[in-house]
Order: C-alpha cells, then sequence, then structure tokens
C-alpha cells in the first residue's frame, strides 16, 4: 500500500474534511480515502459503504433505557443443563 503527501489545501476544503470526519467517527486519513476511492469508484475492503444507510437507526441509550434492557435479558444469562440433555 502506498503513501502520498497532500500540500496546500485550503482552510475551507480541509474545515469540511475535518468535520466530515468528525460526524462519521473516522480518522481524516479514512476520510480522504474514501472519498478518493468514491471518486474513482473502487472499493476498499475496509471500507464501510452501507454505514450510512443504516444512521437513522442507531444511537445511544440513556442508563435508565440500558438498565431496563439489562432487566429484560437477564434471563439470557442463565444456562439450564436440563436443556443441553
Amino acid at each position: 500500500m502506498k503513501s502520498i503527501s497532500i500540500h496546500g489545501i485550503d482552510d475551507p476544503v480541509y474545515r469540511l474534511l475535518k468535520a466530515r470526519a468528525r460526524s462519521e467517527g473516522r480518522s481524516l486519513n479514512q476520510t480522504v480515502k474514501e472519498i478518493l476511492e468514491q471518486s474513482l469508484g473502487v472499493s476498499s475492503a475496509s471500507s464501510e459503504p452501507h454505514r450510512r444507510d443504516f444512521e437513522d437507526l442507531c444511537g445511544t441509550w440513556t442508563v435508565q433505557e440500558k438498565n431496563d434492557f439489562d432487566k429484560a435479558t437477564e434471563d439470557f444469562e442463565k444456562i439450564d443443563p436440563s436443556e443441553w440433555k
């Protein structure tokens, strides 16, 4: 795998790249590689092409929601040996 350096990036472009990287939870390097791959019509095995398709389904839980979920699923942690005979 090769490496390149890009010099003389204008501030507005740099700010947009940083903002996109931050919003996608990626490094600046990963973001630039993804943009290059997309613009050239190639993809990398390590890229996540469908991640944005599901972002509206992802979120965070409050502490209460996590506790409720843990309580509702605590039986899943129990093993009944009689069911394995």
